[in-house]
């Protein structure tokens, strides 16, 4: 039998309390005598025999109509006992359950920005002087709602149910004021820190036609928030407060969420500043108090414009910052404020407009952070944040701070530029090459850049400043990352392979035009598909046994699967890294899948066939098992990892982009010349994958997991095109290798890895770098294998890029690598060229950061023995006693 909870009732009052658990008895009958007294689950403390009656009033509360016999029996049953009540001692039935057509009480799940809030089942209190039918049938509406609801009679234990359970909402009987004052109960109420967010509701008298009705104010005055017109039906209490709860209450909930974003806020490390759509400043957290030296009272109501501005800023650039961020747009540059002491201090700021009601902006919310440079900010530092040096905080303000911020502030160009007698001279020259760029209002990362040279270059020598002007120009190239050639005379192996693979190609000089097809057979008839992954050919099981190695030889899979490798090393690979798991589907669709991307993979091409996504699938396989790149990455980037090395040529014609586009190819011209076979790839890939639920290996995963994962995929395979080579690298090293190196060698760290894969984790971007450098080293990972596989896979791709000058030759196309025809190319050349101008730079820096030294030593005999035969003068791919051979 289970038990409500017990409930103090001071002098003359009593509550009525109905709770969660209910009681299995359909009769309960106890005894109340004066003093104190028990009921089933009910306990009820009185001092005068005449506060008996109003709670005994309950047993004669008419249930509504849908109540049923069970009801009809239990009232009587109250009733017989209530006639046989005494002053002293008397039965009474203590109603603690719902009624069984009534909604159960269950949690509900509500957003709220990018917060997920969990709101538990509504209580409602009940104050009313005397039970009557308005009481009951809010009563019946709460226990139709699934509320829990509790009554009072009195002020005073209505303030004491009140502190102990915090209801939502609160109704209030204010018909008639011989009883009780019913808005001092709800003055009482709201005069407690608690009532903030509740919904009161006073239940009013009905107006008769002839009447005119009261106003409202004298009830807002008092705290109520909503009047509701008497009426007992319990439809009409059920609709008011569900009304209530879906308008009022849910958004009182919302706004107490906010607590924890203010909390968050208020101990954050960045100055917050939030201001009205007419820069009246709002709120500021304390470390812009601490930042800027004021504290909030002397802030917040103030308009931007009342506070002192320093005079280090171009006169244009808060017009310039007002004019960006007016458009909606968020606006991050280099600012000088004025602290309250009247020094200037530099500051990141970043301001960002927030969009409200009308979908107008309706706040400005600015984020500001120190350089930590700046002399200024380095006392504000040692005041403020002395942890972050790794110097001495006693030294004097002249000394050497260093500042260990991993944020990489870029450096104060005042504690760099020359205090030459030149620079005052420099105030007056106007450089045609150059922008005021610190008042510029673009986002980019680049223009933090071209800010700190542009400040610098104000102030230095005039040939500094004229090499800055040099350097300002090449920043403003497109080409930032990409290494510029010498003349094709120099090395006309590079220049052409470069050029084939990093290039898009020129536009097409005639009307000819190249459209692959599509190998849309499904299975091939020479080897059985395996129903499950122990149900694999004895011999095709032997060889996977040996597939977690580097040297795995991916050609003897090829020949005893008749081409078929993928299949069956998918199954191997996807079954160790729990992909069917992750994605909650069956083996089978796994293997359908498998089976349907390996046949759109063209078997006739020498390279880019279903060979090369085996081993493109291997290497990211062996590559997720070191423990730097398992620890910086979750399941779901090691599923999009393997999903992504699977598809990543699928359709490939054999044939690069720049011939593609050179070519006027349909795909060319859907993708307009950009990245065209790459977008192909994975948007067939995702075709293929949802056209039939056979081998939809997505259908089972939920909307969000599925444009996570799609989103990696897509990125990872992208990533293989080789225009964007140099900055995918370039960018790995700046972010992950450099600060890792620095991490390790600071006399602060203890140069654990799981330290330094969990400060990687942390980033997300790092973790798509990582990605997409492990897939770029899989992809081109052929010079890091055993020798005899590298000679292969040489032999393979050389052959495919000779069809390629082939076909151009035959259609008059541009060629687009000269150097690979076939009766001059020299291979061990254009290996050596490849390794020298895409390999070695980067997968040293992979090697940096996963620690590969069987890589780097199959790399290193690899390229000797391509110099060898080079240095021989030999055009083929092996020594020429071994061609006797």
């Amino acid at each position: 039998m289970g038990c409500a909870p017990s409930i103090h009732v001071s002098h003359s009052g009593v509550i009525y309390c109905r709770d969660s658990e209910e009681s299995n008895s359909p009769h309960q009958t106890t005894t109340i005598s004066q003093g104190t007294t028990t009921l089933h689950g009910l306990f009820v403390k009185t001092d005068a025999a005449d506060s008996i009656p109003s709670v005994l009033a309950y047993q004669s509360r008419q249930p509504p109509p849908s109540a049923g016999p069970r009801r009809k029996e239990r009232r009587e049953s109250g009733g017989a006992s209530a006639r046989s009540r005494t002053p002293h001692c008397c039965s009474v039935e203590a109603e603690t359950q719902t009624s069984s057509s009534s909604a159960k009480a269950s949690t509900a799940e509500v957003q709220v920005g990018p917060m997920r809030l969990t709101q538990y089942p509504i209580q409602v209190l009940l104050i009313f002087a005397k039970e009557d039918n308005q009481s009951n049938g809010f009563w019946w509406a709460c226990d139709r709602a699934g509320y829990r609801c509790n009554v009072a009679w009195t002020l005073e234990s209505a303030l004491e149910c009140f502190l102990d359970k915090h209801q939502e909402i609160i109704v209030i009987d204010h018909r008639n004021s011989k009883y009780f004052d019913a808005e001092d109960i709800c003055r009482s109420i709201r005069a407690t820190e608690l009532s903030e967010h509740t919904v009161i509701l006073a239940v009013v008298p009905r107006t008769s036609a002839d009447q005119e009705e009261t106003s409202v104010l004298p009830l807002l005055d008092a705290g109520f928030d909503r009047q509701f017109m008497e009426n007992s039906s319990v439809t009409a209490c059920y609709n008011e407060l569900v009304q209530i709860e879906h308008g009022e209450v849910r958004s009182q909930f919302k706004l107490r969420a906010c607590n924890a974003v203010f909390t968050a806020l208020d101990h954050c490390q960045e100055a917050v500043e939030i201001t009205s759509e007419d820069h009246v400043i709002q709120y500021v957290n304390p470390a812009f108090e601490r930042m800027m030296g004021y504290c909030k009272g002397e802030l917040i109501g103030k308009e931007l414009t009342e506070l002192p501005k320093s005079d280090k800023n171009s006169a244009d650039l808060l017009d310039n910052i007002n004019t960006f961020i007016k458009k909606g747009k968020e606006w991050q540059g280099v600012y000088y404020a004025r602290r309250k002491s009247g020094d200037s201090i530099q500051q990141h700021v970043k301001i960002t407009p927030v969009v409200g009601q009308g979908g107008k902006i309706r706040h400005f919310v600015s984020l500001k952070r120190l350089h930590c440079t700046n002399e200024n900010n380095k006392q504000l530092y040692k005041n403020h944040r002395e942890d972050k040096y790794t110097g001495d905080n006693s030294q004097s303000e002249s000394g050497s701070y260093k500042c260990k911020n991993r944020r990489k502030d870029s450096v104060d160009v005042k504690s760099i530029t020359s205090q030459s007698s030149d620079a005052p001279n420099l105030q007056t020259r106007r450089y045609s090459s150059m922008a005021r760029i610190h008042s510029m209002t673009i986002e980019a990362p680049i223009t933090k850049v071209i800010n700190i040279i542009n400040a610098a270059q104000e102030n230095s020598p005039i040939t500094v400043a004229e090499a800055l002007d040099r350097v300002l120009e090449i920043l403003r190239t497109t080409e930032l990352y990409s290494p510029q050639l010498g003349t094709k005379d120099e090395d006309p192996h590079t220049s052409d392979l470069v050029g084939g693979l990093m290039n898009d190609g020129l536009r097409r000089l005639s009307g000819n035009e190249y459209v692959f097809s599509k190998n849309m057979n499904l299975s091939h008839t020479h080897l059985p598909v395996p129903n499950t992954i122990s149900d694999v050919p004895p011999c095709i099981a032997q060889l996977l046994d040996n597939e977690e190695s580097w040297d795995f030889n991916i050609f003897e899979l090829e020949a005893v699967t008749n081409k078929r490798p993928l299949v069956y090393l998918g199954l191997k690979v996807f079954a160790r890294f729990g992909v069917s798991e992750f994605l909650n589907c069956s083996e089978a669709t796994l293997r359908a899948w498998l089976q349907v991307i390996e046949a759109n993979y063209h078997s006739s091409n020498s390279y880019h066939n279903s060979t090369h996504a085996a081993d493109v699938l291997h290497a990211t396989a062996f590559f997720l098992g070191k423990e730097r790149v398992k620890g910086s990455l979750d399941h779901l980037d090691e599923v999009a990892a393997l999903i992504a090395a699977t598809i990543h040529d699928v359709d490939h014609p054999g044939r690069t982009n720049s011939f593609l586009c050179n070519a006027g190819s349909e795909l060319a011209v859907l993708y307009n010349d950009t990245a065209v076979l790459e977008s192909h790839h994975t948007a067939l890939a995702f075709q293929l994958t949802t056209k039939d639920s056979k081998y939809n290996i997505f259908k089972n995963i939920d909307r969000n997991r599925y444009r996570t994962l799609r989103q990696a995929i897509i990125d990872m395979v992208l990533a293989t095109e080789m225009t964007k080579h140099f900055e995918h690298v370039n960018k790995f090293v700046n972010s992950i290798n450099k600060p890792m190196a620095s991490e390790e060698t600071s006399p602060h760290s203890e140069g654990s890895n799981t330290e330094c894969t969990t400060n990687i984790k942390n980033f997300p971007d790092n973790q798509t770098l990582i990605k997409r450098m492990m897939i770029k080293c899989a992809d081109v990972a052929n010079p890091c294998r055993p020798l005899e596989l590298c000679i292969e896979w040489a032999g393979r791709i050389s052959e495919e890029y000779f069809a390629q000058t082939d076909e151009e030759k035959r259609q008059g196309l541009p060629v687009v690598m000269p150097v690979f025809d076939r009766n001059t190319c020299s291979i061990p050349k254009s290996q050596i060229s490849f390794i020298d101008y895409f390999i070695t730079d980067m997968f040293d820096a992979w090697d940096a950061f996963a620690h590969l030294p069987v890589l780097m030593q199959h790399l290193a005999n690899n390229y000797k023995h391509w110099k060898t035969l080079d240095d021989l003068k030999c055009k083929s791919l092996r020594l020429p006693s071994e061609n006797n051979n």
